[in-house]
C-alpha cells in the first residue's frame, strides 16, 4: 500500500483532496498532512513515504523548495507531484529539473488524481520488481563466489567480494541442511524435490532474516542431491544470546515446523575465518557419507563424530583388506567372518572416534575404487551417495557389526551386478514394463527386486541413459498416452485420468498442462480443429 503525504496550507484543499477519491480502494493510504514545506520536511526527516502532493507556493517553505531540498540532501525518493494554480511553463521546467513526476493544474479532477495514483502505484511496482531482481542477481553472484571459498578454488577478488557483501566474523562452519526423505529418491519426482529444496531454502531464509545471504542454493554438483549450504558465524549465536548448539536447534525446529517434513543437518568442523571454510565444507561432506556408519540424528557436530583416540590412530590394513577381497568375490560367508575380525581387532585396540572412522573411511573408499574398476560409466559422486543412503531396518544401530555386515554384503551383490553389466539388458526390460504396466503403481524398488538389481544402481543408470528420473519418465509416458486418448476418444477427463494411472484428476491436469502447455480440454478441441 502506498504511504502518501498530503502538504498544502489551505486546510479545505487538503480536505478536499482526502475526499475526493477512495485511497484505500486505489491501495494508498494518506499517511500524514502538513500545512507547508518545512513542516512536510521534518516529517520526511523521520518517515518513509512513496507519494508526496504538494501546493507549489506555501509559506515557510514552497513545494518546490521542498522539492528541491529533499533532492539534494536525498531526504526521500518517493514520487512527487507538484499543485498549482500557475501554469508557467518555467514553474514545470523547475519541477522536472528535480525529478517531479507530474505538475497539475488547480482545482484538480477526480480522473486526474485518480490517474496520477494508479501511475505512482504502476512506477512503484516496476522499481519494486527491479530491486528485487538486482537483488537475486546480487545473491546469485554472492554465492558463486561462497561456492568458490567452499570448494578451495578461489583468488583474492572471489575473497574480498565475500568480504565485503557478507556480515562475517570469527568461528565459521560449512553446514548441510538436507531433507530427510524416507522414499527411494529416484521414485521421487525431480520437479517435486526441487520444489522442497526451494521451501528449505525460502525457510532457511526467513528464519536468517537480515543474514539470509549465508544460506545458499545448489552447493552441491551432483544432480540427484537436493541440499541447503549454510555459513554460520558465532555472531549469530551470540546475538540471540544463546549457545551455538542452542541456534542450529532452534534453526532446525523451525525448519522442520515450517516445511513439516525432517531434516538433517551436518555440522562441518569450525574454522578461524571465512578463508578457511573449504576445510569446514570437506567435513561435513565426510559427514555426509558417513552418516550411514553413525546412529540416526537430526544433527551431528563433526567435532562429536570424530573424537581422538590417546592411543594413536591405527589402520587395521590386513582385516580390512580381507574383508574388501570377500565383498569383491560376493562370499557372504567370508564377509561375516571379516567382520567380525574387524570388530575383535578394534575392540582389542580399544579403538573409537578417528580411529573407527579412518578404518571405515579407508574402506569405503576402496570399495569405491573397486566399483569404478568395474563400471567406467559409475562415478565416485553416485557411489557416495549410494553409501550415504545405505540404513536397514529399526533395531540395527548405524555403525554396529551387524549394520557393516550387511551393507557389505549389499555392496558386494552391487559390485556382481556391475561385472554383469546389467545396464545392457535390464533398462529394455524397464521400457517394457512401462509399456504393459503404465497404469500401475510401478516403482523402481518394485522393479529392482523382479530383476533382482539394486534399486539404487538401477536409479543410476536409469537416470544416465534418459537424463531424469524413473518418476518423470514414467510420468512423462503416461502423458503421452492420455494425449492418444484425448484424439483417439470421447472419454471423459477424469475416465482418461484413470486409464493412465492417475486417481486424481487435479494431478494428472497440471501434469498435463506442464508437460503440454495447455489444459486436456484445450488439447482435445486444438486436436479436433487441425483434422
Amino acid at each position: 500500500m502506498l504511504k502518501v503525504l498530503l502538504v498544502d496550507d489551505e486546510p479545505f484543499i487538503v480536505q478536499g483532496l482526502s475526499l475526493l477519491l477512495d485511497w484505500e480502494k486505489e491501495g494508498c493510504e494518506i499517511a500524514a498532512t502538513a500545512q507547508n514545506g518545512k513542516e512536510a520536511l521534518a516529517y520526511l526527516r523521520s518517515n518513509k513515504v512513496d507519494l508526496i502532493i504538494a501546493d507549489i507556493k506555501m509559506p515557510e517553505m514552497t513545494g518546490l523548495e521542498l522539492l528541491e531540498t529533499i533532492r539534494r540532501e536525498q531526504v526521500s525518493d518517493a514520487y512527487f507531484v507538484i499543485l498549482s494554480g500557475y501554469s508557467d511553463f518555467s514553474y514545470a521546467q523547475q519541477a522536472i529539473r528535480y525529478s517531479c513526476m507530474d505538475y497539475v493544474l488547480k482545482p484538480v479532477e477526480k480522473d486526474v488524481l485518480t490517474e496520477i495514483i494508479r501511475k505512482a502505484a504502476n512506477m512503484s511496482a516496476t522499481e519494486i520488481q527491479r530491486q528485487e531482481d538486482k537483488r537475486k542477481l546480487e545473491r546469485a553472484y554472492l554465492a558463486r563466489n561462497v561456492i568458490s571459498l567452499l570448494l578451495g578454488k578461489y583468488d583474492g577478488m572471489n575473497l574480498e567480494y565475500v568480504v565485503n557483501h557478507m556480515h562475517l566474523s570469527d568461528g565459521v562452519r560449512y553446514i548441510d541442511i538436507q531433507l530427510m526423505d524416507a522414499m527411494n529418491p529416484e521414485d521421487v519426482e525431480d520437479m517435486e524435490t526441487r520444489s522442497r529444496q526451494r521451501k528449505l531454502y525460502q525457510g532457511c531464509s526467513e528464519f536468517l532474516k537480515e543474514d539470509e545471504a549465508h544460506c545458499i542454493l545448489d552447493v552441491s554438483s551432483e544432480g540427484n542431491i537436493y541440499d541447503v549450504g549454510f555459513i554460520y558465524c558465532d555472531y549469530m549465536a551470540a546475538k540471540n544470546d544463546c549457545t551455538e548448539k542452542e541456534y542450529l536447534e532452534k534453526l532446525l525446529s523451525y525448519l522442520n515446523v515450517t516445511l513439516n517434513q525432517k531434516l538433517v543437518m551436518l555440522v562441518g568442523k569450525k574454522v578461524p575465518d571465512i578463508a578457511a571454510v573449504s576445510k569446514s565444507y570437506g567435513t561435513a561432506c565426510m559427514l555426509n557419507s558417513l552418516q550411514a556408519f553413525h546412529d540416526q540424528k537430526s544433527i551431528y557436530f563433526y567435532e562429536e563424530e570424530i573424537q581422538v583416540n590417546s592411543g594413536g590412530i591405527l589402520l587395521c590394513k590386513t582385516e580390512l583388506d580381507n574383508l574388501i577381497s570377500a565383498i569383491e568375490q560376493n562370499d557372504r560367508m567370508r564377509i561375516h567372518e571379516a567382520v567380525d575380525r574387524l570388530y575383535e581387532e578394534l575392540r582389542r585396540m580399544g579403538a573409537m572416534g578417528e580411529t573407527v572412522n579412518l578404518n571405515i573411511n579407508y574402506l569405503l573408499f576402496q570399495l569405491i575404487h573397486v566399483a569404478t574398476e568395474q563400471d567406467d560409466c559409475v562415478n565416485q559422486e553416485e557411489i557416495l551417495h549410494l553409501i550415504s543412503e545405505s540404513a536397514f531396518e529399526d533395531g540395527v544401530k548405524r555403525g554396529s557389526r551387524i549394520h557393516l555386515a550387511r551393507f557389505a554384503c549389499e555392496y558386494a551383490e552391487y559390485l556382481a551386478q556391475l561385472r554383469k553389466n546389467v545396464s545392457r539388458g535390464v533398462l529394455s526390460l524397464i521400457e517394457q514394463e512401462v509399456r504393459e504396466r503404465y497404469a500401475e503403481n510401478l516403482t523402481l524398488r518394485d522393479l529392482g527386486q523382479k530383476y533382482y538389481i539394486n534399486n539404487a544402481y538401477l536409479g543410476q543408470i536409469f537416470r544416465k541413459k534418459y537424463n531424469q528420473s524413473f518418476k518423470d519418465y514414467l510420468n512423462n509416458y503416461r502423458i503421452e498416452q492420455a494425449a492418444q486418448m484425448l484424439v483417439r476418444t470421447d472419454d471423459k477427463i477424469y475416465k482418461i485420468a484413470e486409464d493412465v494411472g492417475y486417481k486424481n484428476t487435479d494431478y494428472f491436469i497440471n501434469k498435463f498442462i506442464a508437460a503440454k502447455g495447455c489444459t486436456p480440454s484445450k488439447f482435445r478441441k486444438q486436436s479436433i480443429n487441425k483434422n
